[in-house]
């Protein structure tokens, strides 16, 4: 998810928050830039369906308190101006009306390019047409805040909403490191972000049942503020079944839900 999002929602939480050194790791990797040219995402590896996540937060002022989100992403294969893409919705749900938020996102099946993105926020909707060169507000979306937003790229980008299907999409291996060109729309401009292998780890599910995981890792910084995200995908399936974010003042959990639990 995006630094974007979980760094405001914990603002929200905690407050001011106050920066806790970590060590940055070093890696002698070679890194695989991830191009839509390139066409190195395997979209066949993307399942469409419900997932449905677990999200909370624990914070180093209020140790004995969390915060809870159920968080929906529900990927369809639809078709869309004579054209099969892939469909992605999501839902937030919270405590409060206000920690509700949903989004939508269409994707061509060939590569993963965006198409259109939407997402509404306290409210507020913000629609864009995606395309290769450029970003601009959809005029056609009532009610739409980003109605005149317009951006041209230097290059293609993917679409940083989706940054966990992205991610199942990844030749994952040893050693490996990606650079993918992320944007998320609305906001600053598309950037590079550097996700690492760093091992292997084997997470016990329901009934003890075992699942060798890649841990793919991101380090940065923001407002002079050090983060890190974890992900664990497995290597059998390309399932992203865990996130784990550290930063200044708590951590965020992510936790993929069963298939048994009830749709919202």
């Amino acid at each position: 998810m995006l630094y974007r999002s979980f760094t405001t929602s914990l603002l929200l939480i905690i407050g001011t928050l106050f920066l806790a050194a970590r060590p940055v790791s070093s890696f002698a990797q070679k890194v695989d830039t991830i191009r839509l040219k390139d066409h190195r995402l395997n979209t066949s590896s993307l399942k469409p369906g419900l997932r449905q996540y677990l999200v909370y937060f624990k914070t180093d002022r209020n140790p004995k308190v969390l915060r809870f989100w159920m968080w929906l992403r529900n990927t369809q294969i639809i078709t869309r101006n004579n054209e099969k893409v892939f469909a992605t919705t999501q839902h937030w749900y919270g405590s409060d009306t206000i920690s509700y938020r949903t989004g939508c996102s269409v994707n061509r099946m060939s590569d993963f390019s965006p198409v259109y993105h939407s997402e509404t926020v306290n409210g507020k909707k913000g629609a864009y047409n995606w395309g290769i060169a450029t970003i601009k507000g959809a005029d056609s979306v009532a009610n739409n805040t980003k109605k005149d937003f317009k951006m041209d790229f230097n290059e293609p980008c993917f679409n940083w909403n989706l940054d966990i299907e992205t991610f199942e999409m990844l030749p994952l291996a040893a050693g490996k490191s990606f650079a993918i060109n992320f944007y998320d729309a609305g906001f600053g401009k598309p950037e590079y972000v550097l996700y690492k292998v760093t091992g292997s780890e084997v997470l016990t599910t329901y009934d003890r049942h075992k699942v060798d995981c890649w841990k793919l890792v991101n380090e940065g910084e923001h407002a002079g503020s050090r983060f890190t995200q974890t992900f664990w995908l497995s290597k059998k399936g390309h399932e992203f079944l865990k996130e784990e974010d550290a930063l200044p003042g708590g951590y965020r959990y992510k936790v993929k839900m069963p298939a048994l639990t009830p749709a919202l």
